[in-house]
């Protein structure tokens, strides 16, 4: 299992900068582009009375001024288990938003 501490890590690589953040609060001032995400459930599996797995699957949006952002793409390359949920505009701004297991 790896920890949220890593994918915080690898997403700040792949942004290219330190703009991301876990559960940030509603006062929090954001710079953009920049990436928020949070857990949305685990994905536990189980034999023997045991739990063997256990994958955590964490909502991440990408916000952007730019359509064209190409973290995107290095989003989608750099995740094996991610898959891109929706896109949606709110105040100019545009999210992506993937799903990745990790």
């Amino acid at each position: 299992m790896a920890s949220r501490l890593k994918l915080q890590e690898e997403l700040v690589v792949v942004l290219g900068s330190n703009n991301v953040d876990f559960q940030p609060p509603s006062s929090h001032i954001m710079k953009y582009p920049c990436i928020i995400y949070n857990v949305l459930e685990c994905d536990s599996k189980y034999a023997n009375n045991k739990m063997y797995a256990n994958t955590k699957r964490y909502q991440v949006t990408l916000i952007s001024e730019d359509p064209d952002l190409d973290v995107f793409d290095k989003i989608i390359d750099n995740f094996p288990m991610c898959k891109f949920d929706r896109h949606f505009v709110s105040a100019n701004l545009n999210h992506e938003v993937f799903d990745i297991y990790y």
